[in-house]
């Protein structure tokens, strides 16, 4: 692998493919940021020889390079077949290191003894992903996140702009991390170079002694029911039940109901962006002790 380098690996990417922009095919080629996001995954638990680093859509390889270099073990998962043949041809050195799957990321199951994660994730997946991720960290434990995702994007994963960036997708990462936004990536950073900037974002597990005492899947079902009609006061959006609400053992439409009546008229006449993460598990617990 000391032959190989970023701009290389993704010039003969591009000798064999015209990236598609449906797939989310903007390679990366700033070693900097490729650094910079193997350095933040490993802030409390560092990438070495005893790591396993899943890799989602590594494309060219530019980060997968740069993770290999680290002696850790990499679990590359790529949807384009050519970008998979691509990755067999330039990695047939890795000693053993390497895994390139050739599926759909959020359809397969991931190894259960990954340890950090590291990703240049096109948008139309960013979402489903972190659902992916957040399902596997709550049995296996992940120990460092680094995801490379759009800039607007970040700012809703970590809801650091105020009433405008809350919504479910904050609220539910909330739960197991605390999501700390790094360096900006511009553009020209990329091949192509994309129409938005980029973000990289640092995700570290943490454990909340709040969260303990409530149900997390009525958190987030809640929550997603009342952020559908953002502008809509909480009278109106607890007013029915969230869909599926049966689907947690012990509710039911009557008891949504009668527990509703419970809560504050003050409470009431919010919106739920009034209302931060910690003023969620709060109303939730209310609700789930009525």
């Amino acid at each position: 692998m000391d032959d190989l380098d970023v701009r290389l690996l993704v010039e003969l990417l591009r000798d064999r493919i015209i990236p598609d922009r449906t797939l989310g095919q903007h390679f990366l080629l700033d070693e900097a940021v490729i650094a910079r996001a193997v350095e933040i995954a490993s802030k409390n638990h560092p990438i070495n020889e005893q790591s396993h680093v899943l890799e989602i859509g590594p494309g060219p390889g530019s980060l997968t390079l740069e993770l290999l270099r680290t002696g850790a073990k990499v679990t590359a998962i790529e949807l384009d077949q050519e970008s998979t043949n691509h990755l067999a041809r330039v990695f047939n050195g890795s000693d053993g290191k390497l895994q390139v799957i050739h599926a759909d990321a959020l359809e397969i199951d991931w190894p259960e003894d990954i340890t950090h994660i590291v990703a240049n994730l096109p948008y139309q997946i960013s979402s489903p992903v972190l659902e992916k991720i957040q399902k596997h960290h709550s049995n296996a434990q992940i120990k460092g996140i680094s995801l490379l995702v759009q800039e607007e994007f970040a700012e809703r994963m970590a809801m650091n702009k105020g009433h405008a960036t809350r919504g479910p997708l904050g609220h539910s990462l909330w739960l197991d991390f605390d999501v700390e936004l790094d360096a900006k990536v511009a553009p020209h950073s990329f091949s192509p170079s994309p129409r938005v900037h980029s973000r990289l974002t640092n995700l570290v597990p943490v454990n909340r002694e709040i969260t303990q005492s409530i149900d997390n899947r009525l958190y987030r079902m809640v929550i997603t029911g009342c952020f559908a009609n953002r502008r809509r006061k909480l009278r109106t959006s607890l007013k029915n039940p969230p869909k599926r609400l049966n689907r947690i053992p012990g509710w039911h439409r009557s008891r949504w109901q009668t527990t509703i009546k419970t809560i504050s008229s003050e409470t009431l006449e919010l919106r739920p962006e009034n209302l931060t993460s910690e003023e969620w598990v709060l109303l939730i617990r209310q609700i789930s002790q009525s």
